[in-house]
């Protein structure tokens, strides 16, 4: 708990520990938001402000330092985060107003992601490069294989359990919850299905309550009970990009940009894509359309040659 946090009252330290609790059910959000509120906290602390002092210059004056450093994007989801406790902390009567109110972030339009994405060749290159003769290699094929043909978020991929895959209409499905609450089913592609079936061969299947992707046990070489975290994925996409030798920059999110580019260069619709998704609407599925970084590469290759 922030310091100036810890100097009020007692109703100051009980409303921010239910801001977190109470108010932020997302994991993810959670964290984010802590963690912009403790830099916020911290250095108003260090300027000798109280939760009571803090005015809209003070805001104003660190969102503006914060901009000298921090994308845009970023800025703005930590004013969110404080104007949000904030708010919070006038309904449970701990400051008399929101300090945060009149203060504006900067101006952010995006309109393509930033989000790397492999090519149909660079996820290719990264898969055959996984070997399938071990438990590990096993796994995390099919961990980054069900990243890319569902389109699912890192978190929503971990959280599968074995029940949550089922056979309907001769086809293979798997129930994702994502965020926000969104409950939704994608059928498995082909090569996906393979994948987890090669997988599901050589762990126990019978407890459907049981992570579909575990952590290993250290000590016998066989997969735990507990589920990989969004961290644990992390590291071994870290771990297979480098090993298969791709160059391009790859994160967990990659592969949901890559699979909805693939799906739409095929010929897909946006709003299929959008669903498939589970995006509220299609602008948000916009943005991880990379077509255009296709035609740009094509007009960076001619204008090389030309030159």
């Amino acid at each position: 708990m922030p310091a100036i946090v810890r100097e009020a009252d007692q109703n100051a330290i009980l409303a921010y520990l239910e801001f977190f609790t109470v108010r932020i059910r997302n994991p993810n959000t959670r964290s984010a938001y802590h963690h912009a509120v403790r830099a916020f906290f911290t250095w108003s602390h260090e300027n000798g402000l109280t939760l009571s002092s803090v005015r809209p210059i003070h805001v104003a004056t660190y969102i503006e330092m914060l901009t000298e450093i921090r994308q845009p994007q970023t800025v703005k989801l930590h004013l969110a985060a404080i104007r949000m406790l904030y708010d919070w902390f006038v309904i449970q009567q701990v400051v008399p107003s929101n300090p945060t109110s009149p203060v504006k972030g900067p101006r952010y339009s995006i309109r393509v992601g930033k989000t790397p994405v492999l090519t149909a060749a660079e996820a290719r290159q990264l898969l055959d490069s996984i070997e399938t003769d071990t438990l590990i290699g096993l796994r995390d094929r099919a961990l980054i294989s069900f990243m890319l043909y569902t389109f699912a978020r890192v978190s929503a991929a971990v959280g599968v359990n074995i029940g949550d895959l089922f056979a309907e209409g001769g086809h293979t499905w798997v129930r994702l919850r994502e965020k926000g609450g969104k409950d939704h089913v994608m059928p498995l592609h082909p090569e996906l299905e393979a994948d987890i079936g090669a997988y599901l061969g050589v762990v126990p299947t019978s407890v459907v309550n049981m992570p579909l992707f575990r952590a290993m046990d250290r000590r016998g070489g066989i997969f735990s009970g507990r589920r990989l975290d969004r961290r644990d994925a992390w590291a071994i996409v870290q771990r297979r990009r480098k090993a298969s030798g791709l160059a391009t920059h790859t994160t967990c999110h990659s592969f949901r940009a890559s699979g909805i580019t693939a799906f739409l260069e095929n010929g897909g619709s946006i709003e299929l894509a959008s669903i498939m998704a589970a995006h509220s609407n299609t602008r948000t599925t916009s943005l991880y359309d990379r077509r255009t970084l296709i035609d740009q590469n094509t007009i960076k290759n001619i204008l090389f040659d030309f030159l």
